[in-house]
């Protein structure tokens, strides 16, 4: 080879990493992905992506069309003949497909194939995520849900299904994994490196997600049935729960029109209950108060609970693929996922210890000045000196935070390839929606029950916090509780939330593959429209106090008596939860029936935040990129890859309101038909372009070794519920204030990032030893903030006009949120290793996958939940990140044990309706099953999840300071497959 190509190719590589490092940022995006089958095997059932990929066929070798991606004609052959030793069953075989697909990718990536996912089904598409390096999930309800990818949470993350972006039912950016059924899902990769034809959004990484090509079925006709019970061991604990349940699923593949027509069908259906018992410590005031002599900080309250419920979940996925010719590809995809998550949470809330809301005695207090344990108890003749009124009680609850989601995505995908051309045209449309219903139920006792004047009754609760455990709760008269002639229903609220996720978009890709060019395989270019929608609606209805005060501010809704039929004594089970006082499981809705009280939520002018906090945000993209696939040798060595530019054209505006106040605004009448005049609409925000360079490159050296180098600009669009305009505002001193905590003129995250990693692939796909170094450099973060003297009129604000001087309002603060937190860098370093077919003779099935993480940042969030200021980790990053995996494969029969690790982490939970963020326990969740095949029909499957029922731990600051522990239990499944 000559000196000249080496230096033109050392040139272009250096060029590359020069051009990451000095080129100006400006935006994010939705994305479309390229196929996770990039230079890449076929999964067993085939595979297809947005951009309509015909994977190599497995049974045949037979090469089917490119894929719309450039492959080296060496690493097509090499694929072929690797996947030709490919001749085992169960976890193995996925274990090799999967090692096959990172060996021949263009980028940096991880990949989980369907033989792994539907072969020993997991229990959500996360779980199976989190078998892969640098990948962990946080928990929510006992399963794993939100991805973390690099120590970066899940708004740092882009997930695309067939190449397209998702829309999201969480109300942020983040997916939520369990809205996807893992039966519908044949494959999903992790895109840790980024280039030029992948959608910008992935800071983190990129999930692609994709679904089955039936012409790529082996058969001309398949049908699949999996049919299994389950038994959750923690339900019967739990009142209104159902410990047994069921998960089913069907899919169809045929091929028909001499195999130029497939036809996909599939359905997934779960109900499983909604489990879970909780020991909550609420968060504690940032300014402490003297007891005994001694400044403490006090915590908010005490909580036991119960979840209960269950959960329901269908999916349905179509296919349809139309190839007359080797030229010519059409295809048309539909998923939709409907979840409904029907959950309570009852129990007993002992609130408000702080601001003098409650006599504290008997304090035990932390080294750090935290109140961890004592008595609280009702001030004697009542708050400020009022009978009845009391701002502490032990008010039993009734939570329901049931919620309704769905996910629609679809699109239709055209492909012609003639010679060296090949064009793609992706025209796609998708939906979320979430409802969730927010009510929140209080029961208190009283005295003179019955009478024209009940009134709240004395109380006091004991607690001790035991850190990462359960602690201690205990009343002083427990009877009085269960009492149905002193108990009564003291308040009702309903804060209902509804969001809306829209996106329409179009891709098309335009590729040309070089004969014999020296340093290039192929050139592509394309371009990306996105126009996406969102909006949040808020409303509420109340009834009562929750204190006890109805006569002081609602003298119309009094308590509300119970009765056997919807207020149910229940006591707790199991020796974590057993000792704590028996309560009332109450039926809100029901009490509220019996009483002819109907709520009705609208948005109310009277409670302005749902005004003001509902909203829309656009977002319109235009992309375009160009990216050349190389294909050449350096000193002897075949070196492939790809150099790219991703220019991102971003224009954001959000319709909302803003209040203005003194009558100056608009006549808007709110969901009662009540007229304000003291808001405006408004539509602020912004349009910016970025450069997004990357670069990709692989070099091979020999045919069991390479090396691989990655540099990219990369950003991460800010969460989109923070880009809503609504505010509300007041008057101070002449100076004109906005309240929000949202911002629509945030700017995206941004981040420079680099990879080297050695692979080591052992011969036969049997096994991979990979390390990857990593460094990302990121810009900045999302923060709430109070900016002083804020200049409003130069952003875009209205700002009225002062009546007594007859000009605007002097500019005063703006609580909102901005990108002023400092960045910093994360890095670490990740291990693969797995390997099969170690062992002689009959122990030749048994196999073995470990990865290991390990990642730091620098980056540090300052929070005083816990009462003293702190520096807190960067959300979602856990230092060590670990999973192993034994399993054995021979004949018949397949088993596995699986283990995941995650090391103490920071993130936002739900205590209560309020999202706090908290210190997460270090984690170690196993997993076993276990599958048997009769024949090439029959097929039996035994799985245990959570197998010794791992609780979720939070904490405050230091592990003294106990935010949540909670139990789910351990889920044990068991049914058939049927195939035909």
């Amino acid at each position: 080879m000559s000196f000249k190509r080496n230096l033109l190719v050392l040139a272009m590589a250096s060029a590359g990493i020069g051009m990451v490092c000095e080129a100006h940022a400006s935006s994010p995006a939705q994305a479309t992905v390229p196929s996770t089958a990039d230079n890449a095997p076929a999964s067993p059932q085939g595979g297809q992506d947005g951009t309509s990929a015909n994977a190599p066929d497995q049974a045949t070798g037979k090469q089917a069309a490119d894929d719309g991606k450039s492959r080296s004609k060496n690493n097509k052959d090499k694929l072929i003949q690797t996947l030709a030793t490919i001749n085992v069953t169960g976890f193995s075989r996925s274990l090799e497909s999967s090692i096959d697909y990172q060996r021949y990718s263009d980028k940096i990536e991880n990949v989980v194939t369907s033989a792994d996912i539907g072969g020993l089904p997991d229990q959500s598409i996360a779980d199976a995520l989190t078998r892969l390096p640098g990948v962990s999930a946080q928990r929510i309800g006992g399963e794993a849900s939100q991805i973390n990818i690099r120590g970066l949470t899940g708004n740092f993350i882009q997930t695309t299904l067939n190449g397209r972006v998702q829309p999201s039912t969480s109300g942020s950016n983040y997916i939520q994994f369990d809205d996807y059924p893992s039966e519908l899902i044949n494959r999903v990769a992790v895109y840790k490196s980024s280039q030029a034809n992948i959608i910008e959004g992935g800071v983190g990484g990129t999930i692609a997600m994709e679904t089955a090509n039936p012409l790529d079925n082996p058969k001309s006709q398949s049908f699949n049935v999996d049919a299994r019970g389950s038994y959750d061991s923690r339900a019967n604990q739990v009142y209104g729960a159902n410990p047994r349940a069921y998960r089913f699923s069907a899919a169809y593949q045929g091929k028909f029109l001499n195999d130029t027509l497939g036809i996909g069908l599939g359905f997934a259906d779960l109900s499983q209950p909604h489990v879970a018992e909780q020991y909550v410590n609420e968060s504690y005031s940032d300014t402490p108060q003297v007891i005994n002599g001694k400044p403490v900080y006090l915590n908010s309250g005490v909580q036991i609970n119960q979840d209960g419920g269950s959960e329901r979940r269908r999916g349905y996925l179509g296919t349809v693929v139309w190839q007359p010719n080797d030229h010519f590809k059409l295809t048309g995809t539909t998923f939709f996922s409907k979840f409904h998550d029907g959950s309570f949470q009852r129990g007993m809330r002992a609130q408000l210890f702080t601001n003098g809301g409650a006599v504290i005695t008997n304090p035990v207090v932390s080294s750090s000045g935290a109140l961890i344990g004592g008595t609280a108890s009702s001030i004697p003749g009542g708050y400020f000196g009022i009978p009845g009124l009391q701002a502490f009680s032990v008010a039993t609850t009734d939570n329901d935070q049931s919620n309704d989601a769905n996910v629609f995505s679809g699109g239709l995908n055209a492909e012609w390839n003639d010679g060296p051309w090949t064009v793609t045209a992706d025209f796609s449309a998708s939906h979320a929606h979430s409802q969730t219903v927010g009510s929140d139920v209080t029961a208190d006792p009283y005295n003179g029950l019955g009478s024209g004047f009940p009134l709240i009754a004395d109380q006091s609760v004991n607690f001790a916090l035991h850190g990462l455990n359960v602690g201690d709760f205990s009343v002083a008269n427990p009877g009085m509780y269960t009492d149905l002639g002193r108990m009564a229903l003291s308040s009702y609220s309903v804060y209902p939330t509804i969001y809306h996720d829209r996106m329409k978009a179009f891709r098309s890709t335009v590729k040309y593959e070089f004969a014999d060019n020296p340093v290039f395989s192929a050139i592509e270019g394309g371009i990306y429209l996105n126009n996406h929608d969102y909006s949040a609606d808020r409303k509420v209805w109340l009834y009562g106090s929750a204190w006890g005060q109805y006569w002081l501010s609602t003298p119309n809704q009094p308590p509300l008596a119970l009765n056997s039929s919807n207020a149910v004594k229940t006591c707790w089970k199991g020796s974590e939860f057993g000792n704590f006082p028996c309560f009332l499981a109450l039926n809100g809705s029901a009490i509220l029936a019996a009483h002819g009280v109907t709520p009705d939520p609208q948005k109310d002018w009277s409670q302005n935040w749902t005004e003001t906090q509902s909203g829309g945000v656009n977002v319109k993209v235009r992309d375009a990129f160009l990216q050349g696939d190389i294909d050449t040798t350096v000193f002897d060595r075949e070196l492939t890859g790809n150099v790219g530019l991703r220019v991102v054209h971003t224009s954001q505006y959000s319709p909302g309101l803003q209040q203005v106040g003194n009558g100056a605004g608009e006549p808007i009448a709110d969901g009662r038909g009540v007229i304000s005049t003291d808001y405006i609409h408004v539509n602020p925000g912004q349009t910016y372009t970025d450069y997004l360079p990357s670069l990709n490159l692989n070099l091979h050296l020999d045919d069991n070794n390479q090396m691989r180098f990655a540099a990219a600009k990369v950003m991460a669009r800010p969460p989109i519920n923070l880009l809503k305009s609504g505010v509300a505002s007041y008057i101070y001193n002449g100076t004109y204030n906005l309240s929000s905590g949202t911002n629509p003129l945030l700017d995206p995250m941004y981040a420079t990032q680099y990879d080297l990693t050695f692979e080591h692939y052992f011969p036969d796909s049997s096994g991979v030893f990979a390390a990857d170094v990593f460094y990302k450099h990121i810009g900045s973060f999302v923060q709430t903030i109070t900016d002083q003297n804020y200049d409003f009129a130069a952003h875009g604000y209205t700002v009225p006009t002062n009546p007594k001087t007859g000009k605007p309002y002097l500019n005063g603060e703006f609580q909102t949120a901005y990108n002023n937190t400092k960045g910093g860098y994360v890095r670490g370093i990740e291990l693969q290793f797995m390997k099969t077919h170690f062992l002689p003779g009959v122990w030749s099935g048994l196999g073995v996958a470990l990865n290991y993480a390990y990642t730091r940042s620098g980056t540090k969030v300052e929070s005083d939940l816990g009462g003293f200021p702190q520096k807190q980790n960067l959300p979602g990053l856990s230092k060590n990140v670990a999973s192993a995996a034994l399993f054995f494969d021979r004949g018949k029969f397949s088993t596995r044990l699986a283990a995941n690790y995650r090391s103490p982490f920071v993130s936002a939970a739900q205590v209560s309706f309020t999202y706090q963020t908290v210190y997460f326990a270090a984690e170690k969740v196993f997993d076993y099953q276990a599958a048997y095949h009769f024949n090439d029909h029959v097929s039996a499957l035994f799985q245990v999840l959570n197998l010794t029922d791992q609780p979720t731990r939070t904490y405050f600051g230091n592990a003294t300071q106990t935010s949540t522990i909670q139990y789910f239990g351990r889920t044990i499944y068991a049914g058939i497959g049927l195939k035909f």
